[in-house]
């Protein structure tokens, strides 16, 4: 039988009811590296918010847990890459399961609607997706290494930019938050480890999350994490290094 390896910090990150029988110690070789890290964020947009028709439940309630995420990985200097979906009126970009769906004439990301755009809160302005452009491929600048990226299908990497992105900015370790754990989170988890990333989850970032679900990912190595935790991890890799190799801490 495989044995959980233990997540980041076993006794705050393991999902309620979930034994981790693996050693205390974190496996070097998925232990994340925040100083190389980057902050994926999946399907934050606004028909995908709770109170929408077609929306997932949970999702506005993390919103500012995954805003703050954002504002940590700016103030850190670490990359944001923002991943969406954008449904063409007939379906045909979408997958198989939304396509009779969308055929039928619902407006779901719409390219160009207000419900195509990101959740409120999470970019530093309110400049609308430049549709044209991500359903073209390009990645579509917001900031200074915070981008957005459209994605065709569940995972953040298929047909995407995402890979290449990360690799000129010298990533190693992705940090997964967002709309929808059962679905795009976890392709796109997996998809970053056959990629040989280390993986973080914000367990309190990511709607439809469950303690089934979050055993299974933190199976396949990914580590969870909450929105605490990573932000503190990700302003203490900024600290420039003190004399002897100590980091600096908060009072």
């Amino acid at each position: 039988m495989h044995r959980l390896r233990a997540p980041l910090s076993p006794d705050d990150a393991t999902p309620p009811g979930v034994t981790v029988h693996a050693a205390r110690e974190v496996d070097p070789e998925t232990a994340p590296r925040f100083a190389t890290s980057a902050l994926v964020t999946i399907d934050l947009q606004q028909d995908f918010l709770s109170d929408r028709p077609y929306g997932v439940p949970g999702t506005t309630e993390v919103v500012p847990a995954v805003a703050r995420l954002v504002e940590a990985f700016r103030a850190a200097g670490r990359p944001v890459v923002h991943v969406v979906r954008l449904y063409l009126p007939d379906g045909s970009n979408a997958d198989r399961p939304r396509r009779s769906l969308l055929a039928s004439g619902a407006s779901v990301v719409l390219p160009g609607s207000p419900g195509s755009g990101l959740a409120p809160g999470l970019t530093p302005h309110a400049a609308p997706l430049d549709h044209e452009r991500l359903l073209a491929g390009a990645p579509q600048e917001l900031a200074d290494r915070e981008l957005v990226v459209y994605k065709p299908r569940w995972g953040a990497f298929y047909e995407t930019p995402l890979h290449d992105l990360l690799g000129r900015w010298g990533v190693d370790t992705v940090v997964v938050a967002g709309c929808n754990l059962p679905n795009c989170p976890r392709a796109s988890v997996i998809e970053a480890s056959e990629r040989d990333y280390r993986v973080v989850v914000v367990r309190d970032a990511i709607s439809r999350t469950s303690e089934q679900g979050l055993a299974e990912i933190a199976g396949i190595g990914a580590h969870l994490m909450t929105t605490d935790d990573v932000a503190a991890q990700v302003a203490g890799a900024a600290q420039p290094a003190t004399p002897h190799g100590h980091g600096t801490s908060a009072g």
